[in-house]
């Protein structure tokens, strides 16, 4: 019979270890409290207006900045994550004067639970989420379609907005999606964080991205039959030293998008955090999606800017 002390230590020291590495740097920056959020809005001059918008037994939460009456530019985060993780693209002025920026928390994420007050753990449905995340358009007064970008696992569910709502959406652009089935990635730690004793310490949303987690692969399996309908302009946007997604999902998006629809932007160098570390990229593949035809030629794209080959 083993020492009460080594039964004690099989099942502390998983659970010690995960909890440390979950809050380490690189996955404490994927999780923003609420005082972070407290401080953030304090300190800022951004001044936006907070959304409760519900539906069946759901809560939608969502901010925006921008007039109403500015076309809609809907961002949707990742996984663990909340609107927070966008804050640098409502922080940009430039967006706030040509788009109401609207950003949401998904459905188990932050404020968006359910009407009872409990986190929607079991809503890892793309569908669904999809369904729930296209009613923050009903924001927007301004009667023009939407620039809707997913960065993430957020990018599949902007996806799915766009095929669910192609009356709504003129462009979709998805940054570092996984999107291909056959390359979801799992850790050493992600059966560890699956188990009920373990997921009693965790945040809920790390529970949450869990849940997701293994349910990707079948929600992404899916959404490939519904890829070919995507019939508007898209831009996809993939690091080569991104350690969340397999960078091959670009090959995936070659495969399934129309070539003559859709254009690629490949970053040799960039990891995973695409919208942090290039803002000033991706201000101006929002720009372009809103008047392709209107900029000049810029040097910010030079050298990364693909289409479908």
């Amino acid at each position: 019979m083993a020492p009460l002390f080594w039964k004690k230590s099989v099942f502390t020291f998983p659970v010690l270890f995960i909890l440390v590495f979950l809050q380490s740097g690189c996955f404490r920056q994927w999780r923003a409290t609420p005082g972070d959020v407290r401080r953030y809005l304090a300190a800022s001059s951004l001044k936006p207006t907070f959304h409760t918008i519900e539906r069946d037994s759901m809560k939608l939460f969502c901010l925006t900045t921008g007039s109403d009456t500015l076309p809609p530019l809907l961002l949707v985060h990742g996984a663990p994550g909340n609107w927070f993780d966008l804050r640098n693209m409502l922080d940009d002025t430039f967006l706030r004067k040509k788009f109401q920026v609207i950003v949401i928390d998904r459905p188990g994420y932050g404020n968006s639970r359910k009407k009872d007050g409990r986190k929607a753990h079991s809503i890892t449905s793309i569908d669904r989420q999809a369904h729930q995340i296209a009613l923050a358009l009903t924001l927007n007064r301004s009667g023009e379609k939407a620039i809707v970008l997913g960065r993430s696992y957020g990018g599949p569910i902007a996806a799915r907005i766009a095929m669910l709502n192609p009356d709504k959406v003129k462009h979709l652009i998805m940054v570092a999606p996984p999107v291909d089935p056959s390359l979801e990635k799992f850790y050493w730690f992600s059966s560890w964080g699956n188990r009920k004793y373990i997921r009693f310490f965790l945040p809920g949303e790390f529970n949450t991205a869990t849940d997701e987690k293994f349910d990707h692969v079948a929600q992404l399996e899916k959404l490939s039959r519904h890829w070919t309908s995507l019939q508007m302009e898209m831009t996809v946007v993939q690091g080569g030293d991104d350690w969340v997604v397999d960078p091959a999902n670009l090959d995936f998006s070659r495969r399934m998008l129309p070539p003559f629809l859709t254009k690629f932007v490949y970053l040799p160098k960039a990891g995973h955090a695409i919208t942090e570390t290039h803002p000033e990229l991706i201000r101006e593949l929002i720009l372009r999606a809103a008047q392709p035809k209107e900029l000049p030629a810029t040097t910010v794209l030079s050298g990364v800017f693909h289409k479908n080959r």
